[in-house]
């Protein structure tokens, strides 16, 4: 699916309706029976549980909350409850806890103590493990919900959320998303509140990210889909050069994380 300028006049009926018919053709092209998607409680989530419920039907798409056990009476867990009823998705839960703990107990074993980040990366990868099995039993596809701002600069699990069968939003910016979020009739809690991936307590994409969303947006789509010098960028936007340089660190050290593992087939690397 072709990337969408974010300077492009954007027809969020028209992305609703190609959106569902690349939905459609993933599953069925897969032979599978639906999609499951892990619902955190965010925009992304509720926006691509939005999109497959309305190109597949309630009854092909399968909801996972995969929270921890001190998260249960949190805002996110309302509203990725909130979320599933209004779909009137069939769901499942399935606490990462135990997961975590086993994992944290191992690697203390081996004489490793998990930092705070690769103890979070953990976590994005149980829920991993917990979609597959259930697409696995189910013959479902696991459904993504990565959006482009966060996949341009990295700011994902590599075999976390980022290992998923279908990228319905992945071509989007979150100021797309945003629109389309409304469009499909998504809260305003929901879509108005801090996006976070959940990896630790009181974790918040606005604390790691170089600077706020819609400003990310527009960088990410001078740099990329205009090919403006780093120094235009900066000007017309009239932010600091440094910020600008910093998404462009972020972007070319995640290349990783966005292509197929490095090998020597077809490779420019020997």
């Amino acid at each position: 699916m072709s990337k969408i300028d974010a300077q492009t006049r954007f027809d969020a009926q028209h992305e609703i309706s190609r959106i569902s018919n690349f939905i459609k053709e993933c599953v069925s092209e897969s032979q599978a029976s639906g999609v499951v998607v892990g619902m955190s409680g965010g925009i992304d989530s509720a926006t691509s549980a939005s999109l497959a419920t309305g190109a597949l039907g309630k009854n092909k798409v399968l909801a996972l909350l995969l929270f921890e056990e001190n998260s249960r009476d949190s805002n996110d867990y309302r509203d990725a409850k909130t979320m599933i009823s209004k779909l009137q998705l069939k769901s499942r839960e399935v606490s990462i806890s135990p997961l975590v703990v086993r994992f944290k107990n191992s690697l203390q074993k081996a004489g490793l103590r998990p930092s705070v980040l690769t103890l979070g990366n953990i976590k994005a990868r149980c829920r991993m493990v917990l979609l597959y099995s259930f697409a696995n039993q189910n013959n479902l596809l696991v459904l993504g919900t990565g959006d482009r701002s966060e996949e341009e600069i990295g700011y994902f699990t590599k075999f976390g959320d980022g290992a998923v069968d279908l990228q319905p939003i992945a071509h989007l910016y979150k100021s797309q998303v945003k629109q389309l979020a409304q469009k499909l009739g998504v809260p305003s809690n929901i879509i108005d509140k801090p996006s976070s991936p959940h990896l630790w307590q009181g974790q918040q994409a606005t604390d790691e990210i170089p600077i706020d969303y819609p400003s990310l947006d527009k960088i990410i789509s001078f740099l990329y889909d205009k090919s403006m010098k780093r120094s235009e960028v900066a000007i017309k936007l009239g932010v600091p050069k440094s910020v600008v340089n910093d998404v462009v660190h972020l972007h070319e050290k995640s290349v990783h994380k966005r292509e197929p593992p490095f090998s020597l087939v077809d490779s420019a690397h020997g």
